[in-house]
């Protein structure tokens, strides 16, 4: 009888060992594992471009190729008088294009350099471009739209 309940209590515990092993195994796979459509902590940005009114589309494409999903333009006219404008040699054209990006934080650098570059070679393609860091966004899908990746899932610690 003692004999009985001893295989018995042994053959239970070689089960429990085995769906352990079994549990550790599948941690140990996932955590291995890359994650492959995780909300990384990789920040977003808002960046705001001032350029002339006739560059305005050429900076919109510009922007996109740096897997900029959401981009809204605004119109905008200088304050300064011609004349002002003039005493200070700057172009009178004072239409201007006012664009806001929303920019992952890793791609900003190659974006606002690209800008740089472009600011300095193109004839009357000068401008402004500044960042506003964005301190939160609220839901996953959000985040994976504003930041063009939109299979985003959060990531299960």
């Amino acid at each position: 009888m003692a004999n009985k309940k001893t295989s018995a209590l042994k053959s239970k515990v070689d089960e429990i060992k085995q769906k352990s092993k079994a549990g550790l195994n599948k941690i140990k796979a996932a955590k291995s594992a890359p994650a492959q459509n995780t909300v990384t902590d990789n920040k977003l940005e808002l960046l705001i471009t001032t350029v002339n009114r006739s560059k305005g589309e050429y900076y919109i494409d510009l922007l996109q190729s740096f897997d900029v999903n959401m981009q809204f333009v605004v119109y905008g006219h200088g304050t300064a008088s011609k004349k002002m404008l003039e005493r200070f040699g700057l172009t009178t054209d004072s239409d201007k294009t006012v664009i806001f990006s929303v920019i992952q934080e890793n791609k900003l650098k190659d974006a606002l350099e690209a800008l740089d570059n472009r600011f300095r070679t193109i004839k009357n393609g000068k401008g402004i471009a500044y960042t506003v860091p964005f301190s939160s966004v609220i839901g996953t899908l959000i985040f994976g739209f504003l930041s063009n990746n939109r299979m985003a899932v959060k990531e299960n610690n």
